[in-house]
Order: C-alpha cells, then structure tokens, then sequence
C-alpha cells in the first residue's frame, strides 16, 4: 500500500503536533514540580531563619544582662580604687 504525498504529509503534522503537545505537557510538568519544591524549600528555610532569629534574640539578651553585670561590677571595682586613692593621696 502506497500513500499519497498528502498523506504523508498528513502524518508528518500529526507526528509533529503530538512531540509538540508531549513535550508542553512534559514542560508544564516540570515546571509546576519545580515551583512547588522550591516552595517547600522556601517554607522550610523560613522556618530554620526564625529559629536563628530565636537563638539570635536569645543570645543578645544573655550577652546583655552579661554586660550589664560587668558594668556594676566596674562601676563597684571604680569606686574602689577611687576609695584607695583618695585614701592614699590624704596620707
């Protein structure tokens, strides 16, 4: 059985029209399992930076107070050697 030069025509443009349509489906596929993986990922990510901005907060407070000891403890070591000073210098 031959065919026609329009029937193998025919056939050529159904070929192409299904690679075609196979490959915008396979494209638009892809691209919906990318963007929502990237999504989950963003979720994710959002998640680990406010638990850094957690332990960040945590840390400035501890570092605070810690420094805030250390000033009583300068401003009390101050009067101290102002004490001994004066003393000193009144001898």
């Amino acid at each position: 059985m031959d065919m026609t030069e329009p029937q193998v025509w025919t056939l050529i443009g159904v070929f192409a029209a299904i690679m075609l349509g196979g490959m915008t489906l396979m494209t638009t596929l892809l691209t919906r399992v990318v963007r929502s993986e990237i999504g989950r990922l963003e979720g994710r990510f959002d998640g680990k930076f406010e638990a850094m901005d957690g332990r960040i907060t945590g840390l400035r407070t501890e570092m605070n107070a810690r420094f805030d000891a250390m000033d009583v403890k300068v401003s009390a070591l101050d009067k101290d050697v102002a004490a001994l000073a004066e003393r000193f210098w009144r001898s």
